[in-house]
């Protein structure tokens, strides 16, 4: 049985399927051979049918028969197709059939047994809060209220690996990867994809309370993008509201919100958890500094102003949730809204990427990983598109019912 208990599409079923078909002609285009576009189609039928884990030899047994199995392990793991060019395909598909309101930026903990797969070592996972053996990701997702897409996924390499010419060589790690941190990672990922995509511009969210990724927030801002980030209470801030006490004074986070508990105000917001829902929640946004880097020895330091977001409600604890911005003319409700997206991105990895297999791949080449996380993730545009629709037809077929009741 698949992890969730649902069953997978009838092997064969994606023949008619229009998302499927209308996604895989500009999604394999850039392939230069029949073959290879043969193979694409097989892998991505592989990864939406097969029950369980969705290894290349499972893959192989559900679409072409077992003989098959070297051929397309060479097409992920060995081939010289460009998964860039079938990336870029995704997302431009994805921002037509689903346009999103934000990127949503989201790390990806990888357990593995092994320790031959790329990037594979020994880290603190905050998710399981336990040291795990497992590669790290960061994904880029195009998110809705209504659905989340991973478009594009940067693999994070260490100096173990980078710095070991043995296992740089055997993973077929290229020379242009270095070494940086998560932070830098999550930027990067972000950063790299926009890069002549012609994507249009959207506010990137994340969670930076980790102190690395908050640091790399700077390149994000200079690139002019927006970025709503979600912090932690420790953060130091430069509180810049006159309605506040203390202004120019340095405090944390959690000191400024507590100071601002009279500015709360209600807003509607949905969750996208397991039980969904809207409910009322309280906010209250402050404005803030952040510090920048000093331009010269002895000179002044540029505060840039930001936005302190405060979320919580009024049996809880305030406040529950700090997030920062630099969208200052942004109506809190729209910026509840988009804080939300997290909590979307988080139910649809594990409801439909676990589920096609995004961490599934077992071989150890940097370029097969990347082909493989790639076609999941179309394989997950694939399934997220076509709940979507059916969610549709059932409450056309829900309203039409009631026009008919009321005819009737």
């Amino acid at each position: 049985m698949p992890r969730s208990g649902r069953l997978p599409l009838p092997a064969g079923s994606e023949a008619r399927d229009p998302v499927f078909t209308d996604l895989c002609a500009p999604l394999f285009a850039s392939l230069p051979r029949n073959d290879q576009r043969r193979r694409g189609e097989a892998y991505l039928r592989g990864l939406l049918g097969v029950r369980g884990r969705k290894s290349i030899r499972n893959i192989a047994a559900l679409t072409e028969g077992p003989a098959a199995e070297q051929s397309l392990h060479h097409f992920i793991s060995s081939s010289t197709w460009d998964w860039a060019p079938v990336r870029r395909a995704l997302a431009d598909y994805v921002v037509r059939a689903a346009p999103p309101q934000a990127w949503v930026v989201r790390p990806m903990t990888i357990p593995k047994a092994g320790d031959n797969s790329v990037g594979v070592e020994r880290r603190f996972s905050a998710v399981a809060g336990q040291v795990l053996n497992s590669q790290q990701a960061v994904g880029v997702w195009a998110a809705s209220p209504e659905l989340s897409v991973p478009v594009s996924w940067r693999l994070h390499l260490s100096g173990t690996w980078l710095d070991d010419p043995v296992r740089r060589r055997q993973a077929a790690i290229p020379d242009s990867v270095t070494e940086e941190t998560l932070g830098e990672c999550a930027v990067e990922a972000y950063t790299g994809m926009t890069k002549g995509w012609g994507l249009p511009v959207r506010p990137v969210v994340l969670d930076a309370r980790e102190a690395d990724t908050l640091a790399a927030l700077p390149r994000l801002r200079a690139a002019g993008v927006p970025v709503l980030a979600r912090v932690g209470c420790s953060l130091r801030l430069t509180l810049s509201e006159p309605t506040l006490p203390g202004r120019g004074g340095t405090l944390s986070a959690q000191h400024i919100m507590g100071a601002a508990r009279d500015l709360r105000r209600p807003v509607l917001r949905r969750d996208h958890g397991a039980h969904g829902g809207v409910r009322t929640t309280l906010t209250a946004a402050v404005r803030v500094g952040l510090p920048a880097r000093r331009q010269a020895v002895g000179g002044p330091v540029r505060r840039r102003e930001m936005l302190l977001l405060g979320l919580g409600d009024r049996a809880g604890r305030w406040p529950e949730e700090l997030w920062l911005t630099d969208l200052l003319n942004v109506p809190p409700a729209v910026l509840v809204r988009l804080t939300r997206l997290l909590e979307r991105v988080d139910r649809d990895f594990h409801d439909i990427s676990d589920e096609v297999g995004v961490r599934d791949f077992a071989g150890r080449a940097f370029d097969g990983w990347h082909r493989h996380v790639t076609l999941a993730s179309a394989a997950h545009a694939v399934a997220a598109l076509r709940r979507r629709d059916a969610a549709g037809a059932a409450e056309a077929d829900e309203a039409g019912g009631a026009c008919l009741g009321q005819v009737s």
